[in-house]
């Protein structure tokens, strides 16, 4: 008896229902395509898996290839305040930061940045793909809550715990009693990749050449969404930047802005460098609002790196890089101006969720939004920062992730963050990266911080 390998996020089935979504989203009228789908048999996108349930009708792969060929023709009326090429990007932003040398980093505050990543991740992994109500009732049944700690199961009712199921990859490592170190998750296994680029290629890499780095060190099982149809794309033998495009539903999804942060870090004082570095990795999976992300993630990371600014000056400088109609800068915006207004975060989040509850839980403007807004809330405090940002729901570990970076940068040194998020990660991280599994985050620091003081040397 043979089993089918079904693989998620590739198949053109699966791919539909996520493209008819994305045009609703970019203004392309897809109606009649969309009552085409259906009539065949086709599914909905599903709301938080990477594909649609067995049992497809006979043919559907061939209506499903047609399809997404006549999706990709429709243009989007949101193309002019949205541009994709780094020149047109520039030209939409009238802040656009000036060029800036690169001032050397200190050691202890990239320390902390992997730290904070490192925590922010795992707080957020247990809860992943589950609904906002459910992390609260879980947070709320142990007594954590506002969220200020780990996860655990411990005296969790039963049923509440099968209501709400953990994240069955996550748990086993990353609840308060399982915790042994930082297991392995994209959200790290980027930043990884993202030193090895540099280290071979410097600040002067092409998308080409991160190309090249994936197809060598990055397991394609260890890829999703975006990510996964770049992969398979550049398999296909189709070039960057069409490897974003190409049947490629997720391209204004969350991805690339998780690849940014060591762009950030390794260019402290200059966020219009780290913007473009960002640019150039995030065009080999994502458009739009996805490399917007990037860029303004890695040019906010850039002005904390400098530790002369607050948490709110980092947004504000990230705002300076994204095109300021864009639905991205929107949504950061919109967050800020909800936090800004409101004591209650648990209210700054329903109303985030009420404005972007209809996109998918793993695009990248609801958790813009949600981002910007915990920041803002949390003044710069990092038990705040990460606590919130996961607190909101989402795409809890990325978000986690990223707002940890920057209130790790923020904090300056390893000690100034709280030793019940530092300590449990024994200074161990788990990955498939290699030559970089179990390595210590003193060590990641090191590395860091002499890519940062090599660049500030370049002539």
């Amino acid at each position: 008896m043979t089993t089918a390998v079904r693989v998620t996020w590739v198949q053109p089935e699966d791919l539909v229902g996520h493209e008819l979504r994305q045009a609703a989203e970019d203004g392309r009228d897809a109606r009649d395509i969309a009552r085409r789908w259906y009539e065949a048999g086709g599914s909905p996108a599903p709301e938080r898996a990477g594909a649609s349930g067995p049992g497809a009708p006979p043919g559907l792969r061939a209506v499903a290839e047609r399809l997404l060929h006549e999706l990709a023709l429709l243009e989007s009326p949101l193309a002019g305040d949205e541009p994709d090429g780094l020149d047109e990007i520039r030209a939409a932003c009238p802040q656009w930061p000036h060029d800036r040398d690169v001032r050397p980093a200190a050691r202890e505050r990239l320390h902390a940045a992997w730290l904070g990543r490192a925590a922010g991740c795992l707080l957020g992994k247990p809860v992943e793909k589950l609904p906002l109500e459910g992390i609260r009732a879980l947070a709320r049944a142990t007594g954590n809550w506002p969220l200020n700690t780990w996860f655990t199961a411990r005296g969790l009712p039963a049923p509440l715990a099968a209501a709400y199921p953990w994240n069955r990859r996550s748990a086993p490592t990353s609840l308060a009693e399982n915790i042994d170190g930082m297991p392995e998750d994209d959200d790290l296994n980027h930043p990884l990749l993202t030193l090895v680029l540099l280290q071979r290629h410097g600040t002067a890499f092409t998308t080409a050449d991160l190309a090249r780095l994936w197809l060598d060190e990055l397991p394609a099982g260890r890829t999703f969404t975006a990510e996964r149809i770049a992969y398979r794309n550049l398999l296909d033998g189709i070039e960057p930047p069409d490897t974003a495009r190409h049947r490629n539903p997720f391209r204004e999804w969350i991805g690339a802005q998780i690849r940014a942060d060591v762009h950030g870090w390794t260019r402290p004082g200059d966020p219009a460098g780290a913007a473009e570095q960002a640019y150039r990795d995030a065009v080999l999976t994502h458009t739009g609002n996805g490399v917007y992300g990037a860029m303004f993630t890695a040019a906010a990371l850039a002005e904390a790196a400098t530790g002369e600014t607050d948490a709110h000056g980092c947004l504000a400088t990230g705002l300076r890089v994204v095109p300021p109609r864009s639905r991205f800068a929107a949504a950061v915006r919109h967050g800020i101006a909800a936090a800004r207004g409101e004591r209650d975060f648990d209210t700054v989040v329903d109303r985030l969720h009420a404005a972007y509850g209809r996109y998918h839980w793993v695009h990248v403007l609801p958790n813009a939004a949600l981002l910007a807004a915990a920041l803002t809330h949390a003044d710069g405090d990092f038990t705040g920062s990460i606590c919130k940002a996961v607190s909101g729901g989402w795409d809890t570990d990325s978000n986690g992730a990223t707002a940890g970076s920057l209130a790790g940068l923020l904090a300056g040194r390893p000690d100034a963050l709280p030793d019940r998020w530092t300590a449990p990660l024994k200074n161990r991280l788990a990955t498939s990266v290699p030559g970089f599994d179990g390595t210590g985050f003193d060590t990641l620091a090191a590395l860091t911080h002499r890519l940062t003081h090599e660049e500030a040397l370049r002539p």
